[in-house]
């Protein structure tokens, strides 16, 4: 739960005149797309629309997209979301490293910043108590939050 002067900080952002892209995952589609919904939300409480969207095959290949729309020139800010959920192989720590490491270069080397609402988690029931509905906690929602307020500086 955010602090008292984190609520305060938050009121203050106005979004407005941002334009802001969203990229999604389909892998774990029923987690993202609640976490898309709710960056939606975050992003409309602050007066941005997103202007564009884009959807990947999974985690891994958000950086990329995220890259061409930050080099586009179409958008002050991005927010990404997606689930990568451990299974049974190394595959998880491969997909969750690269995607966060991913994410960061493209952030540093654009100059565009990015909402990172990309969970890493151990099961669904971890996925689905980050990614509730209105209301709820939803990773996708502070992800947004965080876009507004880095493109804000």
């Amino acid at each position: 739960m955010a602090s008292g002067d984190d609520r305060a900080h938050k009121l203050e952002l106005d979004g407005s005149d941002l334009r802001v892209g969203l990229v999604k995952a389909r892998w774990n589609a029923e987690v993202v797309d609640r976490l898309a919904a709710g960056a939606r939300r975050g992003l409309s409480g602050y007066g941005v629309e997103v202007i564009e969207e884009l959807t990947v095959p999974g985690a891994f290949e958000l950086p990329f997209a995220a890259k061409q729309l930050a080099l586009s020139g179409r958008v002050d800010a991005i927010v990404v979301v997606g689930a990568v959920i451990r299974g049974e192989t190394t595959h998880y720590e491969l997909v969750a490293g690269e995607c966060g490491r991913g994410i960061m270069d493209v952030q540093l080397e654009t100059g565009i910043p990015i909402g990172m609402g990309v969970l890493t988690v151990e099961n669904v029931a971890q996925a689905n108590a980050r990614s509730e509905d209105a209301g709820g906690h939803n990773v996708g929602e502070e992800a947004a939050t965080a876009a507004i307020e880095l493109a804000s500086l």
